[in-house]
């Protein structure tokens, strides 16, 4: 969401004329997207307000600095610069090692939540101007629809050269969250639900793909609750929210709009060659209609990103999630029989609030059990404002967070390696990114299940000739039908056997699968 955002804030700035510049030797004013999920996420702002301070007074030079995002919204004016001001003050050890001989006002010049970057311009005029200023009001309807994100300049480091773009991008389709589950900040820094008017994202999504890009995910906190109750209920196609069996929301059912199913049949009509995910869902909302969809359309990538944070299910209770293990046991069972070859990823606490040892056994045995692609494992971080805040006790010691959140990683890892061990031989499809950071000769791209594939920029084979006297070269862009050689827990590598299109591929799979069974089993997207 941050590279959203930032996107956003960029062309309201870029709209009001402001310029951006690529060093610091050539701004007068830096602006910082945040995050506020985790007390980690927070200290890193901290140091780095410190360290443009220093090397601005180093350089005698006088900037402004803006916070915006999320750990705007919750700390608000407290960010604001003011003499005496010391961080620690409200991030323990955020600045402890932090260069103590020049004596710096730490805060921000103004600070703007994720509903107000319209405000941007009229903040910075006032911050040089010697005014502060905290723009942080959150919206029930801000959602930035009419405004076109400016893309991010791409580097070196991701594999692009000169004047080429990347061919993924991403689209905010919603905000905010609903959800409240007891441990998370985000209902309260990003806003209650809102959706984004389906009319506005199938453009933006059609304009992206003119333009050259291939892969596009769709955005959102809670992206498969999508709900646009902006249109007329002649063109409603369901009534009512729609949940996965056996889960059940803390919010009332939302009437009318168009649904998660209807924002994924649209965009993934607008081109065959366009491979469509999303990020970040909620294991609730995945109907059975949607999963049919993903399965149906082979432009929706067969990956699911499916939450989980604890194989417990007394802390899945205190938690707030709706479900208990045994339903997300039952919800990944009927994603395997719907979508084949399917890749799951998931997310895990470590240490929530009275876990005991059983529970994190349980949180381990879960990981192991589904399988899953890769895991994110974090260790709770206790956020001011939750539910968890005002009615738990993080009574979890610290050392005791790490351990388990080692043994969670050491777990993930270990699926995820056997994950990719299994895809070796096979035929996958990949779009490539850009060049391989360890290797200039390497090209990277992701393939259906995105996980990252490396092989080669020279193809020197032709599949209509034969011939291997000379030697394609590969480019951001290009689908490539790529044989996996090699797996470890986080990459899979090969070689390019020909270049393709996304429809071909399928369509050659699937006359495969009529023609050869035992190709099939080699042969996946």
């Amino acid at each position: 969401m941050n590279h959203s955002d930032t996107e956003v804030a960029k062309s309201v700035l870029s709209m009001a004329g402001l310029q951006n510049v690529t060093s610091f030797q050539e701004c007068d004013t830096v602006l910082l997207m945040t995050c506020a999920i985790r007390e980690s996420a927070e200290s890193k702002i901290w140091r780095r307000l410190h360290h443009y301070r220093l090397v601005a007074k180093q350089q005698g030079k006088s900037i402004k600095i803006g916070i915006l995002g999320c750990m705007a919204e919750r700390l608000k004016e407290k960010l604001l610069r003011n003499p005496g001001f010391s961080a620690d003050r409200l991030i323990s050890g955020a600045i402890s090692n932090l260069e103590p001989r020049l004596s710096l006002s730490v805060g921000a010049d103004f600070v703007c939540g994720p509903d107000a970057y319209r405000d941007l311009p009229r903040l910075i005029a006032n911050a040089h101007a010697g005014i502060q200023g905290a723009s942080v009001a959150l919206s029930l309807e801000e959602t930035y629809a009419d405004v076109r994100p400016v893309r991010l300049c791409q580097s070196s480091e991701d594999g692009l050269e000169g004047n080429q773009s990347s061919p993924s991008a991403f689209l905010s389709v919603m905000r905010g969250c609903d959800n409240m589950c007891t441990y998370c900040i985000v209902p309260f820094v990003r806003g209650r639900e809102r959706s984004r008017p389906l009319s506005s994202i199938i453009d933006e999504a059609a304009q992206l793909f003119e333009a050259g890009v291939r892969n596009i995910t769709l955005l959102g906190q809670n992206v498969n609750s999508y709900c646009d109750q902006s249109v007329p209920q002649s063109r409603t196609l369901t009534s009512t929210t729609q949940l996965t069996p056996g889960f059940h929301a803390v919010y009332r059912p939302k009437l009318g709009g168009l649904r998660f199913v209807d924002l994924l049949d649209e965009v993934s009509r607008i081109s065959p060659e366009l491979r469509i995910r999303f990020t970040s869902p909620h294991p609730k909302d995945f109907p059975p209609e949607v999963l049919q969809l993903i399965a149906e359309r082979h432009n929706i990538c067969s990956h699911l990103h499916l939450p989980a944070q604890s194989g417990s299910a007394t802390v899945l209770d205190r938690m707030g999630r709706g479900y208990t293990p045994d339903a997300y046991l039952a919800l990944v069972e009927t994603v395997r029989k719907t979508i084949p070859g399917v890749a799951i990823t998931s997310d895990f606490i470590a240490g929530f609030c009275g876990e005991t040892e059983e529970d994190h056994e349980a949180s381990v045995q879960l990981i192991k059990n589904v399988g899953y692609s890769f895991t994110f494992c974090f260790p709770y971080s206790m956020r001011e404002k939750t539910r968890a805040y005002h009615r738990l006790v993080d009574d979890v010691p610290l050392e005791t967070k790490n351990r388990r959140h080692l043994e969670l990683k050491a777990a993930g890892r270990q699926a995820s390696l056997e994950f990719n061990r299994a895809q070796i031989g096979q035929i996958q499809l990949v779009l490539v990114e850009g060049r391989s950071r360890r290797s200039f000769e390497d090209v990277f791209g992701f393939n259906d299940c995105n996980v990252k594939v490396i092989f080669p920029r020279m193809m020197a084979q032709s599949p209509t000739t034969g011939s291997t006297s000379t030697a394609t070269t590969l480019n951001p862009g290009d689908y490539v039908a790529v044989q996996v050689e090699e797996a470890t827990s986080q990459t899979l590598r090969g070689h390019a056997l020909w270049k393709t299109t996304l429809k071909k591929f399928h369509e050659d799979l699937h006359e495969c699968t009529h023609e050869n069974t035992n190709f099939t089993i080699q042969l996946q997207c």
